[in-house]
């Protein structure tokens, strides 16, 4: 496989901005929601990454 020309990282970069403006009131939103929550919910982020890793780990040592 070959690696990136230089066009294709500058528009990779130029939709990740894009990704991220676009998502930024819903971000904005979120963080506001999380200071107003007195108990946070650490399992429930925690626990679907774990699982992720888990998973990730497991094929690679399948493979």
């Amino acid at each position: 496989m070959e690696a990136a020309s230089t066009w294709e990282v500058l528009l990779l970069g130029l939709v990740a901005i894009l990704v991220i403006l676009w998502f930024r009131p819903g971000i904005r939103g979120a963080f506001q929601h999380a200071e107003q929550v007195k108990e946070k919910d650490w399992k429930g982020f925690l626990i679907p990454i774990a699982l992720v890793a888990l998973f990730v780990i497991i094929l690679l040592a399948i493979a």
